[in-house]
């Protein structure tokens, strides 16, 4: 019945920010440094896991032309100059 608790984002990412000064440190024992590498790598699959699913939710409010604001989900590859389906269909205000 002990369920692990679900892991916040933010202290997912203080803990991984933890572990890279302690390893930037260069002080600890090899046996350590794997230790605390192995973690970091577990909490940047979950860290980038979350940025993935709420990138996923996230949406841009355009307007059509006819001035009406609709919601599009947002796709980054459209913003890096592509064009594709998002490209230049109205501005955002």
């Amino acid at each position: 019945m002990a369920k692990k608790r679900e892991e916040k984002f933010e202290d997912a990412l203080k803990r991984l920010e933890e572990i890279v000064q302690r390893l930037e440190g260069g002080d600890l024992p090899l046996e350590d440094s794997l230790k605390y590498f192995e973690e970091g790598v577990r909490l940047s699959r979950f860290l980038s896991g979350k940025l993935e699913e709420a990138e996923k939710k996230v949406e841009i409010l355009l307007k059509d032309e006819k001035g009406k604001l609709k919601a599009e989900k947002f796709d980054p590859e459209d913003e890096e100059g592509e064009g594709g389906k998002g490209g230049g269909q109205g501005s955002l205000f």
